[in-house]
């Protein structure tokens, strides 16, 4: 008995069953956002030959259908990410998102016929190695009864000093340093879109409501909607920016 119960959850080298699913919804999310990339670039480079260009602050894009073909892939990309964290840790599927930008630069010197350089060669290598070796030697996950748990880690004062940090630079960011150097600097937007991430606690609410033990009776889960929501917008808005 033990040993059956042993194989139903270690099942590949040390790897929890769970952990396989999150590996798995997260490569296919990085497959649906890698391509998502490309095709909301030739949405906007559509719009922006009859309107006015997102990056300057137009919006013609929202009427292009093209854009919104990669916007639900993208969406499809997400949901099969936000699913992966509540499946497997943080430090297995955050690495992985690296592999939508291998997709995202084969299919844009394939696509768009945009040049690969030695340097970007040796960098998607690296995301390759990186990666292949976070999961091969990724922690199994605390197991979590509550949505309250997450909460009570939330609220230690070591994590409410780098949110506060986190929203100070995002902050920054937005007010000081996009309005000067956003059109010039692409790293400016990718700042923004990096620093603004949380999925993990709503993602372990809803896995934990699915499984019939209902968290939407906390307001600590709807909390983290909210942030989740913000996140999402603020994402969305700068990252069609860039």
């Amino acid at each position: 008995m033990a040993e059956a119960g042993e194989d139903e959850t270690y099942s590949y080298k040390g790897m929890s069953a769970d952990n396989i699913k999150g590996l798995v919804l997260a490569l296919a999310s990085s497959i649906f956002i890698g391509a998502s990339f490309i095709v909301k670039k030739k949405g906007l480079k559509k719009a922006g030959a009859s309107g006015i260009r997102a990056g300057v602050g137009g919006y013609s894009y929202l009427y292009e259908p093209l854009w919104w073909m990669g916007m639900i892939t993208s969406d499809f990309g997400e949901i099969a990410n936000f699913a992966a964290y509540a499946f497997a840790p943080a430090i297995l599927v955050t690495p992985l998102g690296a592999l939508s930008i291998i997709i995202s630069a084969v299919l844009a010197h394939i696509i768009l016929r945009e040049m690969l350089h030695i340097f970007g060669i040796l960098g998607c290598v690296l995301c390759v190695v990186g990666s292949t070796t976070i999961v091969f030697h990724s922690p199994q996950e605390r197991e979590i009864q509550s949505v309250l748990e997450v909460w009570d880690l939330a609220t230690e004062p070591a994590f409410l000093f780098y949110a506060a940090l986190v929203i100070t630079a995002v902050f920054v960011l937005i007010i000081h340093f996009i309005p000067q150097y956003g059109q010039t600097h692409i790293m400016v937007y990718i700042g923004v879109c990096s620093l603004v991430m949380s999925v993990k606690a709503l993602g372990i609410a809803l896995k934990l409501t699915l499984s019939g033990m209902n968290q939407l009776i906390y307001p600590q889960s709807w909390a983290f909607t909210i942030v989740v929501i913000t996140c999402v917008i603020t994402q969305m808005n700068y990252l069609n920016k860039q």
